[in-house]
C-alpha cells in the first residue's frame, strides 16, 4: 500500500504538513521584517545566515537525537520552538533587529534537531521501499502548502502585522505536537554498546558518510552547490527591487516557486527510482543552473519562469539527499548522518548567504548568478557522468 498504507505515517505527514505551513509563512517573512525595518537587503539576507549558522554545534543535535526516543524528542524540540518564536512578539524599530537574528539562530537549532529525529522516526516506522515515497509525499505537500504560506505570512505581515503571524507559526507547532501525540512507533533503542571519547561519537556520522562512497559522493556534490545557492536569499530582493516591487512580492515569488516544487514532487519518486539518488542529485543541479542563467533577465515573465524551474528542483534536492541518506545508514546513526550531511550542505549555503549579501549591493545580482550556473554545472557532473554504487540498503521493522 506505500507509505500512505501506514495510518501513522499519515497523521505524521499531517502535523509536519500544517508546521511546515507555519515556518514558511514565517521563515520568509523574517526577510521582509527586517528589509521593512532597515531598508537594506543585506539586513534581509542575513536573517537567513543566523537561520543556517547552528550547524557548527550541529554533531551535538545529531548525537542527542541517536540517544533519545525521537518521537519525545520531537514533542519537547517543537515546544521550545513555538516558545523561542514567541520572542517575536513586539519587535517594531531597527533597534530590535538583533531579537530577529536571536529567535532566527535558535529557530534554525533548533530545525537541526526536528529535521533529523523526523527523518529517524520515518526510518523506524516504514520499511526501504516505502522511503522514496515517503520523502517525495513530505516534499511535495510541503512545497504545494509554500503556494499559498508566502502569500499568508506576507498578507498577515503587511495587513495584522508581525505579532498575529507569530501566534499562526506557534499554533502550526501546537498541531504538530498534537500529530505525534496521537502515534506510537517501535523505534530502534540507542546502542547500548556504544562506547568511546564524545569526539568520536560525536563524529560517526560523518565517518560514516566518508566511507560510504555513494554518500560521500552525494555530500560533496551538494555541499559544491550550496557554496553558491545561498546567494539567492540576497539576490532574490535585489531582483524585487530591479522589477520595481515592494520586499512583500517576495511572498509572491516563493508561491511560484513552490508551484514548480509541486511538479517536481509529483515527479521526484520516478526520477529517484528510476536514475537513482545520485542521478536525481544531479538533475536537480543542472535545473538550477538553468534557473541561474535565466533569472539573470530582468523581466517579470522570465524571472517567474527561472523561478519555477528552481522550484522544481528543490524537493529533487531533498528527496535525494534524504533517502540515500536514510537507506544506507544504519538506524544508530541515523541521527548523526543526517545531521552531518545537512551541517556539511547547510554551513556551505551559510557561507555563501554570507558572501552573497556582501556582495549584492555592491556588485549587483547578475554576476552572482552567473557564478551559481557555473558551479552548479560543476557540481552536477560527478553525479551525472559517473554515480558511484549504491550500497546494500539497510532496511527497518515497520
Amino acid at each position: 500500500m506505500g507509505a500512505l498504507g501506514d495510518r501513522r505515517f499519515r497523521r505524521i505527514l499531517v502535523g509536519n504538513s500544517v508546521s511546515s505551513f507555519g515556518d514558511s509563512a514565517l521563515y520568509l517573512s523574517l526577510g521582509i521584517w527586517a528589509k521593512d525595518l532597515t531598508g537594506s537587503n543585506a539586513a534581509a539576507g542575513a536573517v537567513f545566515l543566523a537561520l543556517g549558522l547552528p550547524y557548527l554545534v550541529a554533531p551535538l543535535a545529531g548525537h542527542l537525537v541517536d540517544r533519545a526516543r525521537r518521537r519525545t524528542l520531537l514533542i519537547v524540540t517543537n515546544a521550545l520552538a513555538a516558545s523561542a518564536v514567541l520572542g517575536l512578539v513586539g519587535v517594531h524599530s531597527a533597534a530590535q533587529l538583533w531579537v530577529i537574528y536571536a529567535v532566527a539562530f535558535v529557530y534554525g537549532a533548533l530545525s537541526i534537531v526536528i529535521t533529523a529525529a523526523g527523518v529517524g522516526l520515518v526510518k523506524d516506522l516504514l520499511v526501504d521501499v516505502d522511503l522514496v515515497g515517503a520523502n517525495a509525499l513530505f516534499a511535495t505537500t510541503s512545497q504545494g502548502l509554500r503556494v499559498a504560506s508566502p502569500l499568508v505570512g506576507a498578507a498577515i505581515f503587511s495587513q495584522l502585522g508581525g505579532d498575529i503571524l507569530v501566534l499562526f507559526d506557534v499554533a502550526t507547532f501546537i498541531a504538530a505536537i498534537a500529530a505525534l501525540l496521537s502515534v506510537r512507533v517501535e523505534e530502534h533503542p540507542p546502542d547500548p554498546t556504544e562506547r568511546g571519547r564524545l569526539r568520536v561519537q560525536l563524529l560517526a556520522g560523518a565517518v560514516h558518510l566518508a566511507r560510504t562512497p555513494l554518500l560521500a559522493q552525494v555530500t560533496r556534490s551538494a555541499s559544491l552547490a550550496m557554496l553558491v545557492v545561498g546567494f539567492y536569499e540576497s539576490v532574490t530582493f535585489a531582483v524585487i527591487a530591479a522589477l520595481g516591487r515592494p520586499p512583500s512580492f517576495l511572498g509572491a515569488l516563493m508561491s511560484v516557486q513552490a508551484a514548480g516544487s509541486i511538479a517536481g514532487g509529483l515527479a521526484v519518486g520516478r526520477i529517484t527510482r528510476h536514475f537513482g539518488e545520485a542521478r536525481a542529485l544531479g538533475i536537480a543541479l543542472l535545473l538550477w543552473a538553468l534557473a541561474s542563467l535565466v533569472y539573470m533577465v530582468p523581466t517579470l515573465p522570465v524571472d517567474l519562469a527561472a523561478i519555477t524551474i528552481f522550484g522544481t528542483a528543490v524537493p529533487l534536492y531533498a528527496v535525494a539527499v534524504t533517502t540515500a541518506t536514510q537507506r544506507y545508514t544504519p538506524p544508530r546513526l541515523q541521527g548523526r548522518a543526517n545531521v552531518a550531511i545537512n551541517t556539511a550542505t547547510s554551513l556551505a549555503q551559510s557561507v555563501s548567504i554570507a558572501i552573497g549579501a556582501s556582495l549584492v549591493d555592491t556588485n549587483g545580482y547578475q554576476p552572482l548568478l552567473g557564478v551559481v550556473a557555473v558551479v552548479t554545472t560543476i557540481a552536477a557532473l560527478p553525479v551525472i557522468l559517473h554515480p558511484s554504487p549504491a550500497p546494500e540498503p539497510l532496511d527497518a521493522p515497520g
